[in-house]
């Protein structure tokens, strides 16, 4: 059997076919994965007669250290934000006040809370009482009378 000759172009359209699916799937994964492709290719342009053994062990290599550095170095990027309660619309109330609208009754009830209705369980209470809100668990709030 006649044993397959890899050119250097083959790498380059495996670096836009990488470039592709990056397209269709952003995430930058398999940006890396094309970088790697192109150097190999470019490395075999320099050196046509390098083995195929060799050329996959240079991009195996390449594709695992650049994710790793992209991946280190967007951690170390990352920050906190400066509003981490802007998704958990339930949390943003823990510590406020709001009145009992359906009186607490073994446990349960309702409590207002701007325009909607919020399920509460705490110590049994009657409407019109001010609880504070000290928990949320899911769409419930655990509350406490104040005062």
């Amino acid at each position: 059997m006649a044993e397959l000759e890899i050119v250097f172009w083959y790498w380059w359209v495996v670096a836009v076919g990488f470039l592709a699916v990056e397209l269709l799937a952003p995430g930058f994964f398999f940006l890396w994965l094309a970088v790697s492709a192109f150097v190999v290719g470019s490395i075999l342009l320099m050196i046509p007669s390098a083995p195929f053994e060799v050329q996959l062990l240079l991009f195996s290599l390449m594709a695992v250290a650049s994710i790793m550095v992209w991946r280190r170095y967007v951690s170390a990027k990352s920050q906190e934000s400066d509003q981490p309660l802007l998704n958990r619309r339930g949390a943003q109330y823990i510590g406020r006040v709001f009145n009992v609208v359906t009186a607490i009754e073994n446990g349960q009830g309702k409590i207002k809370v701007g325009d909607s209705l919020w399920q509460a369980q705490g110590e049994d209470c009657p409407v019109g009482t001010k609880v504070k809100v000290v928990a949320v668990k899911g769409t419930v709030f655990e509350v406490e009378v104040c005062g």
